[in-house]
């Protein structure tokens, strides 16, 4: 199988949910657990699909297995979630104060309401955002665009597509492109991987190894 950005992600009866957006690592093993799809026009929502639930995965296609599975019923990639910071009780004893300071901060653009008079009792605001993923706690969203660095740290180009072999989704190459307009591309075996990032790839060899590999034939 082969996961490449902005892929078609399809169902089993050949219509268009989504596209491929990022694809989810678990480093310890180097195997492909779900990839997450871009899906809607207008409104965009990033959800997160097992790789169980592919049929076929090529250059281009993604095509799901036959499923009751509604694309709007995938899991958000992340939520965001809004925690009264003394916990229910607290903001609901707080509730009616806030709506009166709020009143007077509304007229005063630009400045924390909990700071813009110092001799006032005004707290601070009663929420915290906390935004998690609905992930596998150790796996990685690469993104598909990530930097690859050598061994020294030096640039040696962006990952196009992601391989894995199909029978355990475990990645066995990565497309490197390097160039802005007349790329050339390397297979990299997942040998050379030495750390997986959400936005970066570091090998374990040196960019000269990189240079000296022949062009991948597409």
């Amino acid at each position: 199988m082969n996961f490449k950005e902005n892929a078609g992600v399809y169902t089993s009866d050949g219509k268009k949910i989504g596209k491929i957006d990022r694809v989810v690592v678990d480093p310890i093993n180097e195997q492909v657990t779900h990839f997450v799809m871009k899906n809607g026009m207008l409104f965009q929502e990033n959800k997160v699909v097992p790789v169980e639930h592919i049929h076929t995965a090529e250059h281009d296609r993604i095509l799901l297995k036959q499923s009751e599975i509604n694309p709007e019923d995938y899991p958000d990639f992340e939520k965001t979630m809004y925690i009264p910071v003394g916990g229910v009780e607290d903001f609901q004893q707080a509730k009616s104060r806030e709506a009166q300071r709020m009143i007077w901060f509304h007229n005063r653009i630009n400045i924390p309401w909990w700071k813009a008079r110092p001799n006032s009792n005004f707290e601070k605001p009663l929420f915290v955002k906390e935004t998690e993923r609905s992930l596998p706690e150790s796996a990685i969203p690469l993104n598909e665009g990530a930097e690859v660095i050598d061994a020294e740290g030096e640039g040696v180009g962006k990952i196009e597509e992601v391989y894995a072999e199909p029978d355990e989704n475990r990645v066995t190459h990565v497309l490197l492109s390097q160039g802005l307009v007349f790329k050339d591309k390397k297979l990299i075996p997942n040998l050379w991987i030495k750390y997986i990032y959400e936005d970066l790839v570091r090998l374990s060899v040196k960019k000269d190894v990189i240079e000296n590999l022949p062009p991948a034939v597409e």
